[in-house]
């Protein structure tokens, strides 16, 4: 059960149930609310599996499974609220409504997939291996009459090592090759149309979703080949693992924005191919190692490039989300998947920014589908670290990440109502850049600012290629902010450095534990999210977003990242 609890005098807003599939969009009160939420979740796996294994000769051995798996999920929600505000103060119930009950939100999904599969790996000689894998789903998501789906896979590998006895230096060596399909079904309901219903209004009133479900959904595909380098050298104290790969996702399932003429805003559709492809690199080491010390070090990277190959039939841009500020988040063929769209500045031919000679202010577009960002970094990678000493174990994981766009709206509002320190400095002249400014002569322009002027200039050229030199004032609202820029200007590198982990454990002497039952006991100290140690976006976390998926690229309201502590005990019998 989850509540929702808001006193009286609290600010009125938004509380009570939405429309939406998880409540989320209420009706107005007057400021107090109980809100309460019934959450019922289950999941059955159901598996069967039959293994062999057998050496067919001296050189060739096989080993195979056959199974099945059947998994049910069943999910239900009931969410109930007061309506304008509770009669007694910090009562919090649903019969302490101060108005007529709604009526409750309900919802009851069941979800079973059953699944089919088989593998068999055939190994010669210890040293080259064949693995070949075919899975079969059915999924009730999908429609009855085409709701399977299958994902095949086969993988070669060749550990070279195994036929270098003599080579000391090199303790293991294997290059791969693979190449997988996977299915993937939609989530629950969205097939069939159906109706929500409303609080009554002079009788029972339903109305239809915004969403338009599809009766002919396919289950995406993704297909994925990898080639991989693994190499170890000198007992394992140094070694690297390589891997290049590509994968194209097909028969997306998306929600495509249509006309509102036909009683929705989007409809959910199959479409597109998206294509990822890049490098992976782990480099391991043991930089010291004694009878009672050990230092080991990891060390991730990875570059992705992201392209939309294609959407649907006739369209060139899907827009993903829509978001204040008027920025947009979208699928562009022939673009990264999550270009984010806006006004930009207007540039001349060397790409320096225009600024008009009169008022001193940048020139703008006047349309909003300008690729202004990029929600994909560059690259990412992690640095991670476990220091051993006898019965003791530290370890800590460094997160960092190059690039990626993000749009803040906090910024662009927070500077042009002056909330920021950057809207408060001295200005090239070393005054206040908030003062007035002032002339040698106020009767003859031409002449110049006084050495006490305040005010600033925009770094930029004028339409005719010279350098802007004109002075405008910092005491009008929206000067540094979007009342003067555009969505370009409040665009911000999403790069960063964090201390992501720290652990310290302790494993009991196996002494202490002889004449008990109990053969192991290690005692875990764990804190996350500890120490954002470099990053370009200002007064957020740049992981600070609306979230993960297809919404990444923009933050608004940001709370400040939350660390976590926690105590673990492990013990073995």
């Amino acid at each position: 059960m989850q509540e929702e609890r808001r006193a009286v005098g609290s600010v009125p807003g938004t509380f009570g149930i939405g429309t939406g599939a998880d409540g989320s969009a209420g009706r107005s009160d007057a400021g107090s609310g109980y809100l309460r939420r019934d959450i019922t979740f289950s999941e059955f796996n159901y598996d069967a599996m039959a293994n062999f294994n057998k050496d067919l000769s001296k050189s060739f051995n096989l080993k195979a499974v056959l199974g099945m798996n059947i998994r049910k999920t069943n999910y239900s929600r009931l969410i109930s609220s007061t309506n304008s505000g509770l009669s007694v103060p910090e009562l919090y119930s649903l019969q302490n409504s101060a108005g007529p009950l709604p009526l409750p939100k309900e919802l009851a999904s069941q979800v079973k997939v059953i699944g089919l599969y088989a593998s068999a790996s055939l190994g010669f000689k210890n040293y080259l291996y064949l693995d070949a894998t075919i899975r079969r789903d059915q999924s009730s998501t999908l429609p009855e009459k085409n709701n399977s789906y299958y994902y095949p896979s086969v993988a070669g590998s060749f550990i070279f090592s195994n036929i270098m006895p003599d080579a000391k230096w090199l303790s293991f060596g294997k290059v791969r090759l693979n190449y997988a399909e996977v299915g993937n079904s939609p989530g629950f309901d969205q097939l069939v149309d159906n109706y929500l219903i409303l609080s009554p209004f002079n009788g029972l009133t339903t109305t239809v979703p915004t969403t338009q479900k599809n009766p002919d959904l396919k289950p995406e595909n993704t297909k994925s080949i990898e080639g991989g380098l693994e190499m170890y050298f000198f007992g394992r104290r140094l070694g690297f693992d390589l891997a290049l790969y590509k994968t194209n996702t097909i028969n997306q399932i998306l929600p495509l924005p249509v006309s509102t003429a036909t009683g929705y805003n989007v409809k959910t559709i199959n479409a597109g191919e998206i294509q990822n492809k890049g490098i992976e690199l782990a480099l391991h080491g043991t930089a010291i190692k004694t009878k009672d010390f050990r230092w080991d070090m990891t060390l991730n990277w990875s570059k992705n490039y992201n392209e939309v190959v294609s959407l649907l039939e006739g369209v060139n841009n899907l827009q993903l989300g829509s978001f204040q500020g008027g920025v947009t988040i979208n699928a562009m063929v022939g673009q990264p998947y999550g270009v984010i769209y806006g006004t930009d500045f207007v540039y001349n031919a060397d790409h320096k920014r225009i600024i008009d000679a009169t008022t001193g202010r940048y020139q703008r577009t006047t349309t909003s589908d300008k690729v202004i960002g990029n929600v994909n970094p560059d690259w990412q990678g992690g640095f991670n670290n476990t220091l051993t000493y006898k019965n003791w174990a530290f370890n800590f994981l460094i997160d960092f990440q190059s690039g990626g766009d993000i749009f803040s709206l906090d910024m662009y509002y927070g500077l042009a109502t002056g909330l920021y320190k950057e809207t408060s400095y001295l200005n090239d002249l070393g005054n206040p850049v908030r003062d007035p400014i002032t002339w040698v002569d106020p009767n003859d322009h031409s002449k110049g600012y006084a050495a006490n002027s305040g005010g600033f200039i925009n770094e930029g050229v004028n339409p005719d290629g010279k350098i802007n030199t004109t002075r405008i004032a910092a005491v009008n609202y929206g000067t540094f902010g979007y009342g003067r820029l555009p969505n370009k200007a409040f665009i911000y590198d999403a790069t960063y450095v964090k201390l992501r982990s720290v652990s310290l454990s302790y494993n009991l002497p196996s002494s202490i534990l002889k004449k008990t039952f109990i053969t192991g006991v290690t005692v875990t100290a764990v804190a996350s999210n500890l120490w954002i140690i470099f990053k370009n976006l200002p007064y957020a976390d740049p992981e600070s977003g609306l979230g993960a998926g297809n919404l990444q690229g923009y933050t608004t309201g940001s709370l400040p990242s939350t660390r976590d502590f926690s105590l673990n005990l492990k013990l073995t019998f």
